[in-house]
């Protein structure tokens, strides 16, 4: 029987060999792949057509020889500095209201009055115990009297030998104990007096009276209502009896663009307009700039004056201001261009313009100075030979594609 003998051959493990065209066929595998990835990217991109628009190129134009310009617009409104919600020290309750909507008052006017009647009987309560503290002070006094001619009479009985040493004493004790007696009711008549002027003061807290010269804008109370210096008694206690406007004090509160403070200055020259009054060019200078600023809305808040007050400028009125400036040199010139109103829009209350860059839609914040017939005259925001676009598509967004439309 024959058997053979394992040797190191048998150990060893045949290789098979590879299929020399495997990796030619996972390498073109790929290229398809990227072929078709590149070829659906291409289709993609083809569907996805660029918005035809029609630009115009801004054309430059230029003021000087020391005239004023724009270089500024900014919205904003009317407001008062001096205006009052006029109400009571005290909670109670109205029984008279004097004033109506637009009526002019002066400083301490009555407005309205408050109920009183409790407060009366107290009065009428501290002005008798005042009463009575004086009698009672008159009768002490006479007792004083007799006690001071008692004691004069026991010290010359007591110099005679006649009294004695204890009459002496007695005597002396009652003048000193009714003169200390006169002194306390003295103080006493001091504190019903200031009791008896509490009270006056707190019949004349339930009139309400004007703070200053002014115009009623709001009337909020009527005869029957409740009425606080707090809020209490949730909605059937009112707060105010109306609100009193200085109409003396009237100016324009306006949020500039951070970016563009630097363009104001104190007792700067302006131009207000009224949207009520559109036609009417107000003439106004800047009275100060707020120092701080508005994080949320990246705006600085500026007072604006009026030169002159008028009745038809009211409080709460939406107003346009154009801040000028004098070219105080001879030659001296501005750039501003010049594209066509149709080019602007408006955002959140600030102009705005649509440019291409690169192919792309951009916006652009433009301050307009001054309109010429259907033009505007832009003092920032566009350099000259820049192209705007103009009647941009309804919803166009920024970044999409756009191209010229051939004339």
């Amino acid at each position: 029987m024959n058997s053979t003998k394992p040797t190191l051959d048998d150990l060893r493990i045949e290789r098979r060999p590879e299929k020399a065209g495997s990796s030619k066929s996972w390498l073109a595998v790929a290229v398809v792949i990227l072929a078709l990835l590149a070829g659906a990217a291409v289709w993609w991109h083809g569907r996805v057509e660029a918005v035809e628009v029609r630009t115009v190129p801004a054309r430059a134009v230029a003021s000087g020889g020391g005239a004023e310009h724009t270089i500024l617009n900014a919205s904003g409104y009317v407001t008062a500095r001096r205006q009052a919600t006029v109400s009571a020290k005290v909670t109670g309750k109205v029984t008279e209201v004097d004033i109506e909507e637009g009526m002019k008052v002066k400083e301490n006017q009555i407005l309205a009055r408050l109920d009183d009647s409790n407060i009366r009987t107290s009065l009428d309560l501290a002005q008798a115990q005042l009463e009575s503290t004086r009698l009672t002070l008159e009768e002490t006094r006479a007792q004083l009297k007799q006690a001071d001619l008692a004691f004069a009479r026991a010290t010359e009985l007591a110099r005679q030998k006649v009294a004695s040493q204890a009459d002496l004493e007695t005597a002396e004790s009652d003048a000193m104990t009714l003169r200390a007696r006169v002194r306390r009711q003295e103080v006493d008549i001091i504190a019903g007096q200031r009791q008896v002027a509490l009270w006056n003061q707190q019949i004349e807290d339930m009139v309400i009276r004007a703070p200053f010269d002014g115009v009623v804008t709001t009337k909020n109370a009527q005869p029957g209502e409740m009425i606080s210096p707090i809020s209490a008694g949730g909605g059937f206690t009112r707060t105010g009896i109306g609100t009193v406007v200085d109409m003396n004090s009237l100016e324009i509160e306006l949020d500039v663009n951070e970016s563009y403070i630097n363009r104001v200055e104190p007792a700067q020259p302006a131009e207000a307009v009224l949207d009520a009054y559109p036609d009417w060019k107000i003439p106004c200078k800047v009275i100060a700039i707020i120092p701080t600023a508005d994080r949320q809305k990246a705006t600085v808040k500026v007072r604006v004056g009026f030169d002159k007050l008028d009745p038809r400028i009211l409080p709460d009125m939406a107003v346009k201001v154009a801040f000028r400036e004098t070219a105080d040199a001879p030659t001296a010139v501005t750039r501003a261009v010049i594209v066509p109103k149709s080019a602007l829009q408006s955002l959140g209350g600030q102009d705005m313009v649509f440019t291409i860059e690169n192919g792309r839609a951009q916006r652009r914040q433009v301050t307009v100075s001054e309109a010429q017939g259907d033009n505007a005259v832009l003092s920032a925001g566009v350099d000259s030979g820049e192209k705007v676009i103009v009647e941009a598509p309804a919803g166009l967004k920024v970044g999409a594609a756009v191209k010229e439309k051939t004339p």
